[in-house]
Protein backbone atom coordinates (compact mmCIF):
# COMPACT_ATOMS: atom_id res chain seq x y z
CA UNK A 1 0.00 0.00 0.00
CA UNK A 2 2.76 2.25 0.81
CA UNK A 3 4.04 2.23 -2.90
CA UNK A 4 0.62 3.10 -4.74
CA UNK A 5 -0.26 5.57 -2.34
CA UNK A 6 3.31 6.82 -2.59
CA UNK A 7 3.25 7.00 -6.37
CA UNK A 8 -0.61 8.14 -6.41
CA UNK A 9 0.61 11.15 -4.31
CA UNK A 10 4.10 11.89 -5.90
CA UNK A 11 1.98 11.50 -9.37
CA UNK A 12 -0.33 14.87 -8.33
CA UNK A 13 2.64 16.80 -6.89
CA UNK A 14 2.46 15.74 -3.09
CA UNK A 15 5.61 15.43 -2.48
CA UNK A 16 6.02 15.69 1.39
CA UNK A 17 3.07 13.30 1.45
CA UNK A 18 4.22 10.47 -0.95
CA UNK A 19 7.50 10.87 0.76
CA UNK A 20 5.72 9.74 4.66
CA UNK A 21 4.07 7.02 2.48
CA UNK A 22 7.49 5.27 0.81
CA UNK A 23 9.29 5.82 4.00
CA UNK A 24 6.24 4.34 5.97
CA UNK A 25 5.97 1.48 3.56
CA UNK A 26 10.18 0.81 3.72
CA UNK A 27 10.07 0.84 7.19
CA UNK A 28 7.09 -2.21 7.20
CA UNK A 29 9.22 -3.84 3.92
CA UNK A 30 12.59 -4.41 6.40
CA UNK A 31 10.56 -5.32 9.49
CA UNK A 32 9.13 -7.94 7.31
CA UNK A 33 12.57 -8.59 5.95
CA UNK A 34 11.54 -8.13 2.60
CA UNK A 35 14.29 -6.83 0.85
CA UNK A 36 12.69 -6.73 -2.45
CA UNK A 37 10.11 -4.87 -1.24
CA UNK A 38 12.20 -2.30 0.21
CA UNK A 39 14.44 -2.28 -2.35
CA UNK A 40 11.59 -0.60 -4.91
CA UNK A 41 10.06 1.55 -2.20
CA UNK A 42 14.09 3.00 -1.64
CA UNK A 43 14.23 3.05 -5.58
CA UNK A 44 10.33 5.17 -5.73
CA UNK A 45 11.84 7.49 -3.22
CA UNK A 46 15.14 8.10 -4.55
CA UNK A 47 13.58 8.85 -7.77
CA UNK A 48 11.14 11.31 -6.48
CA UNK A 49 14.34 13.09 -4.45
CA UNK A 50 16.18 13.19 -8.20
CA UNK A 51 13.42 14.79 -9.65
CA UNK A 52 12.63 17.92 -6.97
CA UNK A 53 16.20 19.01 -6.28
CA UNK A 54 17.47 16.81 -3.88
CA UNK A 55 19.53 15.27 -6.18
CA UNK A 56 22.39 14.07 -3.86
CA UNK A 57 20.29 12.30 -1.51
CA UNK A 58 18.97 10.78 -4.10
CA UNK A 59 22.14 8.86 -5.77
CA UNK A 60 22.89 7.86 -2.09
CA UNK A 61 19.17 6.28 -1.56
CA UNK A 62 19.21 4.52 -4.82
CA UNK A 63 22.46 3.24 -4.55
CA UNK A 64 21.87 1.87 -0.84
CA UNK A 65 18.72 0.22 -2.11
CA UNK A 66 20.59 -1.76 -4.84
CA UNK A 67 22.87 -2.49 -2.20
CA UNK A 68 20.39 -3.94 0.78
CA UNK A 69 18.97 -5.55 -1.95
CA UNK A 70 21.93 -8.03 -2.67
CA UNK A 71 22.87 -9.66 -5.71
CA UNK A 72 20.09 -12.44 -4.90
CA UNK A 73 17.14 -9.81 -5.69
CA UNK A 74 15.36 -11.10 -8.69
CA UNK A 75 17.18 -10.09 -12.10
CA UNK A 76 13.87 -7.55 -12.60
CA UNK A 77 14.08 -6.03 -9.77
CA UNK A 78 17.86 -5.34 -9.61
CA UNK A 79 17.14 -4.21 -13.39
CA UNK A 80 15.08 -1.68 -11.54
CA UNK A 81 16.92 -0.67 -8.77
CA UNK A 82 19.68 -0.04 -11.21
CA UNK A 83 17.10 1.91 -13.52
CA UNK A 84 16.81 3.99 -10.85
CA UNK A 85 20.66 4.51 -10.07
CA UNK A 86 21.15 5.66 -13.66
CA UNK A 87 18.25 8.05 -13.56
CA UNK A 88 19.72 9.57 -9.90
CA UNK A 89 23.54 10.41 -11.81
CA UNK A 90 21.66 11.66 -14.58
CA UNK A 91 19.42 14.35 -12.50
CA UNK A 92 22.72 14.91 -10.81
CA UNK A 93 24.69 15.65 -14.63
CA UNK A 94 26.80 12.71 -13.85
CA UNK A 95 26.89 11.06 -17.39
CA UNK A 96 29.07 8.31 -17.19
CA UNK A 97 27.66 6.73 -14.02
CA UNK A 98 24.67 7.30 -15.39
CA UNK A 99 25.68 5.15 -18.64
CA UNK A 100 27.34 2.51 -17.14
CA UNK A 101 24.25 1.64 -14.49
CA UNK A 102 22.08 1.52 -17.24
CA UNK A 103 24.66 -0.95 -18.73
CA UNK A 104 24.34 -3.11 -15.49
CA UNK A 105 20.70 -2.63 -15.50
CA UNK A 106 20.38 -4.64 -19.26
CA UNK A 107 23.08 -7.00 -17.72
CA UNK A 108 20.94 -7.83 -15.19
CA UNK A 109 17.89 -7.92 -16.64
CA UNK A 110 19.25 -10.76 -18.93
CA UNK A 111 19.22 -12.91 -16.57
CA UNK A 112 16.07 -12.99 -16.35
CA UNK A 113 14.31 -16.26 -17.34
CA UNK A 114 11.11 -17.73 -18.24
CA UNK A 115 9.82 -18.64 -14.86
CA UNK A 116 12.15 -16.97 -12.40
CA UNK A 117 10.52 -15.77 -9.02
CA UNK A 118 9.89 -12.49 -9.09
CA UNK A 119 6.60 -10.17 -7.41
CA UNK A 120 4.13 -9.61 -9.51
CA UNK A 121 4.71 -5.69 -9.02
CA UNK A 122 7.55 -5.97 -11.46
CA UNK A 123 5.24 -7.12 -14.24
CA UNK A 124 5.95 -3.83 -15.76
CA UNK A 125 9.69 -4.36 -15.63
CA UNK A 126 11.48 -5.40 -19.42
CA UNK A 127 13.39 -4.50 -21.93
CA UNK A 128 11.08 -1.66 -23.22
CA UNK A 129 11.07 0.04 -20.05
CA UNK A 130 14.89 0.00 -19.72
CA UNK A 131 14.98 1.61 -23.39
CA UNK A 132 12.59 3.96 -22.19
CA UNK A 133 14.95 5.23 -19.34
CA UNK A 134 17.90 4.95 -21.76
CA UNK A 135 15.90 7.46 -23.96
CA UNK A 136 14.97 9.54 -20.96
CA UNK A 137 18.58 9.76 -19.65
CA UNK A 138 20.56 10.83 -22.89
CA UNK A 139 17.38 13.57 -23.45
CA UNK A 140 17.86 14.54 -20.08
CA UNK A 141 21.45 14.73 -20.39
CA UNK A 142 21.41 16.42 -24.08
CA UNK A 143 22.50 13.82 -26.09
CA UNK A 144 19.39 14.36 -28.83
CA UNK A 145 21.49 12.11 -31.87
CA UNK A 146 21.09 9.33 -29.17
CA UNK A 147 17.32 10.26 -27.44
CA UNK A 148 15.73 10.77 -30.85
CA UNK A 149 16.08 7.75 -32.50
CA UNK A 150 15.49 5.69 -28.95
CA UNK A 151 12.74 7.56 -28.18
CA UNK A 152 11.06 7.57 -31.96
CA UNK A 153 11.67 3.58 -31.48
CA UNK A 154 9.49 3.63 -28.32
CA UNK A 155 6.99 5.54 -29.12
CA UNK A 156 6.28 3.07 -32.38
CA UNK A 157 5.78 0.14 -30.60
CA UNK A 158 4.36 2.18 -27.20
CA UNK A 159 0.40 1.57 -26.05
CA UNK A 160 -1.51 4.93 -27.05
CA UNK A 161 -3.97 3.63 -24.94
CA UNK A 162 -1.74 4.58 -22.10
CA UNK A 163 -2.23 8.13 -22.58
CA UNK A 164 0.09 9.65 -19.40
CA UNK A 165 2.70 7.75 -20.36
CA UNK A 166 2.18 8.35 -23.77
CA UNK A 167 2.64 11.91 -23.11
CA UNK A 168 5.61 11.79 -21.01
CA UNK A 169 7.40 10.22 -23.76
CA UNK A 170 6.37 12.61 -26.06
CA UNK A 171 7.59 15.23 -23.88
CA UNK A 172 11.21 13.94 -23.81
CA UNK A 173 10.78 13.36 -27.67
CA UNK A 174 9.69 17.15 -28.17
CA UNK A 175 12.68 18.23 -25.78
CA UNK A 176 15.46 16.17 -27.61
CA UNK A 177 14.21 17.43 -30.76
CA UNK A 178 14.62 20.75 -29.20
CA UNK A 179 18.05 20.17 -28.74
CA UNK A 180 19.02 18.96 -32.26
CA UNK A 181 17.94 22.29 -33.62
CA UNK A 182 14.51 20.95 -35.28
CA UNK A 183 11.66 23.23 -33.52
CA UNK A 184 9.32 23.00 -36.09
CA UNK A 185 9.44 19.12 -35.43
CA UNK A 186 9.18 19.54 -31.61
CA UNK A 187 6.04 22.25 -31.88
CA UNK A 188 4.11 19.30 -33.55
CA UNK A 189 5.27 16.95 -30.75
CA UNK A 190 4.56 19.61 -27.74
CA UNK A 191 1.23 20.15 -29.28
CA UNK A 192 0.13 16.44 -29.01
CA UNK A 193 1.73 16.26 -25.01
CA UNK A 194 -0.65 19.67 -24.53
CA UNK A 195 -3.53 17.87 -25.93
CA UNK A 196 -2.94 14.51 -24.38
CA UNK A 197 -2.00 15.92 -20.86
CA UNK A 198 -5.37 17.95 -20.70
CA UNK A 199 -6.76 14.85 -20.47
CA UNK A 200 -5.01 13.76 -17.47
CA UNK A 201 -5.62 14.37 -14.28
CA UNK A 202 -1.04 14.20 -13.39
CA UNK A 203 1.14 16.65 -12.11
CA UNK A 204 3.66 15.47 -13.50
CA UNK A 205 2.74 15.68 -17.28
CA UNK A 206 1.99 19.36 -16.21
CA UNK A 207 5.24 19.80 -15.38
CA UNK A 208 6.38 18.38 -18.40
CA UNK A 209 4.13 20.41 -20.53
CA UNK A 210 5.64 23.46 -18.60
CA UNK A 211 9.44 22.39 -18.91
CA UNK A 212 8.60 21.74 -22.97
CA UNK A 213 7.52 25.27 -23.38
CA UNK A 214 10.60 26.57 -21.39
CA UNK A 215 13.14 25.07 -23.67
CA UNK A 216 11.26 26.24 -26.73
CA UNK A 217 11.80 29.48 -25.38
CA UNK A 218 14.83 29.55 -27.32
CA UNK A 219 13.57 29.29 -30.33
CA UNK A 220 10.18 31.91 -29.69
CA UNK A 221 11.36 33.56 -33.28
CA UNK A 222 10.04 31.07 -35.51
CA UNK A 223 6.28 31.53 -35.80
CA UNK A 224 5.00 27.89 -35.30
CA UNK A 225 7.40 28.53 -32.28
CA UNK A 226 6.12 32.12 -31.32
CA UNK A 227 2.00 30.54 -31.67
CA UNK A 228 2.44 27.47 -29.17
CA UNK A 229 4.03 29.78 -26.81
CA UNK A 230 1.37 32.51 -27.47
CA UNK A 231 -1.46 29.99 -27.06
CA UNK A 232 -0.38 28.57 -24.12
CA UNK A 233 0.03 31.69 -22.38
Amino acid sequence: MGQIAGWIASDAGQHSEAEQFYRLGLSAARQAEDHTLAGNLAGSLAYQLSNTGREVEGIQLARAALDAAGTDAPAKARALYLDRVAWAHTKAGEFQPAIRALGEAGEALSQDRKGSEAPAYLYWVDSGELQVMEARVYTELRRPLRAVPLLRDVLSWYDATHTRELALYLSWLAVALSDANEPEEAVTVAERVMSLSADVASERTAERVRIVLARLEEFHDIPDVRALLDGAA
